[in-house]
């Protein structure tokens, strides 16, 4: 039985909107038998309409109109495919296509990480389906591992490299011994960095995600203002190449994790520079490429790696949703994949989200010493009396005709708040000098 078409309004024609219109033209053939019934687009919104005509050549069958809100409530139309990003008017839109009985393709994680709580419960009250595999880790099919081919694991934790940006500049600065300012300058000339970085050099594009991986891992709401997020903009060349001399690698990491907490459990939502023994796969993560790796109770560890961004590789997310909703539309809405994994009324409120103060990790920690005696004599006293026990060390010996020197630790496991006071406290002493440089470790065990 042939089925009727399924009708797309596309909102947004830039880089990742063309590039899902491409795919679907392109792959329409084996999209329709993967799909069981064509999928096409029916409708563009868009600001510059006479660009994308320009771009379309006059395809058949195409309106193409500024008039976005009229995309949504077209009757023809069967998904709102949203690709224009921000806030706002993204939330309008998908909240009345919602109430007007559209599905809802979208790849805006800043949409989602904010008020994915609204929309998930506006679309499950009207019995339609939010699919946001693109907002994600780009090509890499993250969500539908976490949502379903991981379904049967207890996720104990989540590690990724979620913003391509960050992880050029820093595969960059090991690879040349280049500053944070050159590396950002070129990727900026390069495309890979927008003229405001401050998204994906601070960490807040890859909290964004990190909160929606970490509600669909744990059960839990979507809970971004509660994640921690730390950038990459301080980190120097020395710090880069010390972290070598030790074995690591420094990655900008999304962290979340399920641990104990007092009597109960809590979870962890961080995201910053993390140190990495080099000889994990995530460690060898270069370029612009991004890398998720899942512990599960029952799997193990996986490692989930591909493009995150780019025209092609977010188009190929947004039609496998596309392909999804094709497949399921006619199904009772109950015997659909939830949006976030578990059933909507199993959501827990019970678990959490640790202050970073409360977080459990290893430290790196670099500082700038006069070099004579009793100097680490006075800075091992000081984390001793923390608790906080060292793993390893380098004492750089001072370059000729200078009495200032580096030392680094890496140490144990400690709580955060310890090694906050130790740190302040080290920083007091009259024989060091600026500001101490930390970064977490993680083992990824």
């Amino acid at each position: 039985m042939t089925m009727d078409a399924l009708n797309v309004g596309l909102l947004g024609f830039g880089t990742v909107g063309r590039g899902a219109f491409d795919v679907l033209a392109r792959n329409q053939g084996e999209i329709s038998r993967r799909a069981g019934r064509p999928i096409r687009v029916v409708a563009i919104g868009t600001r510059t309409p006479s660009r994308t005509h320009a771009v379309l050549r006059g395809t058949p069958d195409v309106t193409v109109t500024d008039d976005l809100a009229a995309v949504v409530r077209r009757t023809d139309v069967d998904v709102v495919c949203e690709l224009i990003g921000g806030i706002e008017p993204a939330r309008t839109l998908v909240l009345d296509a919602i109430a007007h009985g559209k599905h809802v393709v979208t790849a805006n994680k800043a949409l989602l990480a904010l008020h994915g709580n609204e929309i998930f419960a506006a679309a499950s009250a009207q019995g339609v389906t939010i699919a946001f595999e693109a907002a994600v880790a780009g090509g890499v099919p993250i969500i539908k591992a976490l949502r379903e081919g991981l379904s049967a694991n207890r996720i104990e934790w989540i590690a990724g490299i979620i913003n391509g940006t960050s992880n050029f500049i820093l595969s960059e600065m090991r690879a040349r011994g280049a500053s944070f300012a050159t590396v950002l300058a070129e990727a900026q000339a390069r495309g890979y960095a927008e003229a405001d970085p401050t998204f994906d050099i601070e960490g807040i594009d890859a909290a964004h995600k990190l909160a929606i991986m970490s509600a669909i891992a744990f059960g839990i709401p979507m809970q971004f203002d509660k994640a921690y997020a730390e950038g990459i903009s301080r980190l120097t060349e020395d710090d880069i190449r010390y972290a070598g001399e030790l074995g690591y690698r420094i990655k900008l990491l999304g962290i979340t994790k399920r641990v104990r907490h007092g009597d109960g459990e809590g979870i962890e939502l961080r995201v910053h520079p993390t140190l990495i023994p080099e000889k994990r796969l995530i460690a060898n993560v270069e370029g612009a490429m991004n890398a998720v790796l899942v512990k599960g109770d029952a799997v193990g560890a996986t490692l989930h790696y591909g493009a995150g961004a780019g025209a092609e590789p977010t188009a190929s997310a947004v039609v496998a949703d596309l392909v999804d909703i094709a497949r399921t539309q006619t199904a009772d809405p109950e015997h659909r994949v939830p949006h976030l994994a578990f059933q909507p009324d199993q959501l827990t409120q019970d678990l959490p989200i640790l202050p970073i103060g409360d977080v459990r990790t290893s430290y790196y920690l670099r500082m700038r010493v006069d070099d004579r005696p009793g100097v680490l004599a006075d800075i091992t006293r000081i984390l001793a009396d923390r608790d906080i026990s060292i793993d390893a060390m380098i004492q750089k010996e001072p370059p000729e005709g200078e009495d200032q020197t580096d030392i680094i630790l890496l140490t144990h496991e400690s709580l955060e708040k310890r090694v906050d006071d130790a740190i302040a406290n080290i920083e007091a002493l009259p024989t060091v000098r600026g500001a101490i440089v930390r970064i977490r470790l993680e083992p990824l065990n």
